[in-house]
């Protein structure tokens, strides 16, 4: 394989990408994409993952142009430099903050959003004027392929490229010298990632995940809070980063909140949700196989069903979970969901604080004090109240982890900015220069200082 990233590193620095009609219609572009091939993408999103047409659209295909349009919208605002206060030592001058580029990206995409989390950090990358180079997952391989068929049909190819493959074609691409790697997956293989990145003192932005907690207080809409959870959790029948991993909760709330669970689940695929067409199926045998291993951590509550040539696992609650398994160690990104009964909020507290920091919390209360004590004591990546997933979906809001489960993040302005430089600049003129700021130094002179400065 070429080096991809120098090839296109000669590109940028002609500064092909830097003109905003450029990053614009490229932009425009991929909405194309997304729009004229919508049946491709879908097809492909129901052979990988069974995603229903309804959810590939809303997650994989509208949330994408959402964004883009977001950043359309606001390109020449963006990118335009910001005028910042300036100190009266350097008068007369002004400060500028320009956003610029910062060279050659490398965007390394998972398997359950194949679409959403490719595109979206590649345009923002785009809009912040960069060459990128984009590496789809070769778990969610039809997907792939259809973007490996339409990006060069659509995209500028000289400053825009695809790289499909696996292992071998990933190591080869991070042992390239890059301007930014922003990388979505797994926490062993981020620590690659920022391994292969630190030999170039290149900056990275890891999505990675981890066990995002959920917790039910004795105040909250049981029945509401039921649905919500529900959705959040088998959307993409789990497989989905902040999907909520475990719920605490009363014990005496326990079996009433497994019982709304049921009716949800009842409400959204039916009574065999094998048979549902809103319910999607695991992306891989080797992840299926994971899941049933998981399974046996605890005890099934509702649910459980499996069929294994069709990589079905149906909506599944488990109780009486054993603490040091697998279940409650490893993040379980599938539709299990473990119900752990905790004494009070302050013990909820204590279990999640005791665990690295999770990518995404969600608390579920009517009392207010127990929102915001929740709030003030624990740490996670982003927070949704009486709600689940939700916070994501706002391009005002920052997406992304902190400590294990990842570093910086990205959607609307912050990934266009995350993938800039803001160059300080001072300008100053020269029709005026004062003889204050030079030598001699004279007790005068020391004397203004002392007040001014």
């Amino acid at each position: 394989m070429t080096n991809v990233a120098d090839t296109l590193r000669s590109v940028y620095n002609s500064g092909h990408t830097r003109p905003l009609a450029w990053r614009k219609h490229q932009l425009e572009q991929m909405i194309r994409m997304l729009e004229e091939n919508e049946t491709d993408f879908l097809a492909a999103l129901k052979t990988d993952l069974g995603k229903p047409g309804v959810e590939g659209f809303i997650t994989d295909i509208a949330f994408v142009t959402g964004e883009i349009k977001l950043m359309l919208k606001n390109l020449k605002k963006w990118n335009k430099p910001q005028r910042v206060p300036t100190p009266i030592v350097t008068m007369p001058a002004k400060s500028v903050l320009m956003p610029e580029p910062l060279g050659v990206v490398l965007v390394i995409a998972p398997w359950n959003y194949p679409v959403q989390l490719l595109l979206v950090p590649a345009a923002g990358a785009i809009a912040a004027g960069n060459a990128v180079v984009m590496k789809p997952s070769e778990v969610s391989a039809a997907t792939s392929a259809v973007l490996a068929r339409l990006v060069p049909r659509y995209m500028d190819t000289t400053a825009v490229t695809l790289v499909e493959g696996g292992v071998p074609e990933t190591t080869a691409l991070l042992a390239e010298h890059y301007d930014h790697i922003f990388y979505t997956g797994n926490g062993t293989v981020g620590r690659i990632v920022m391994t292969a990145a630190a030999k170039n003192l290149t900056p990275v932005t890891l999505e990675l995940g981890g066990k995002s907690p959920v917790i039910i207080d004795s105040s909250a809409n049981l029945k509401v809070s039921a649905r919500r959870i529900a959705w959040g959790k088998w959307l993409n029948a789990g497989q989905t980063c902040v999907a909520p991993d475990y719920v605490l909760i009363e014990e005496r709330l326990r079996q009433p909140f497994i019982d709304e669970l049921g009716k949800a689940v009842d409400e959204f695929y039916g009574s065999n949700p094998h048979t549902s067409d809103s319910y999607g199926r695991i992306v891989s045998p080797r992840h299926f196989d994971r899941l049933q291993r998981l399974m046996s951590g605890g005890t099934v509550a509702l649910g459980g069903d499996t069929k294994e040539d069709e990589r079905y696992i149906s909506p599944t609650v488990l109780v009486d979970v054993d603490m040091d398994s697998p279940l409650m160690t490893e993040e379980i990104f599938g539709p299990l969901l473990p119900v752990v009964p905790v004494g009070s909020i302050d013990d909820a507290i204590s279990f999640i604080t005791a665990r690295p920091h999770p990518l995404a919390l969600y608390v579920f209360a009517e009392n207010k004090s127990v929102i915001d004590t929740v709030l003030s004591r624990t740490t996670a990546g982003g927070v949704t109240v009486n709600g689940t997933l939700m916070h994501l979906t706002s391009p005002h809001l920052p997406f992304g982890g902190v400590g294990e489960s990842g570093m910086g993040g990205y959607h609307g302005k912050s990934g266009v900015r995350l993938f800039q430089h803001l160059k300080p600049v001072l300008k100053r003129g020269t029709k005026i220069d004062p003889s204050l700021a030079y030598p001699p130094y004279t007790e005068k002179k020391a004397k203004i200082f002392r007040k001014v400065l």
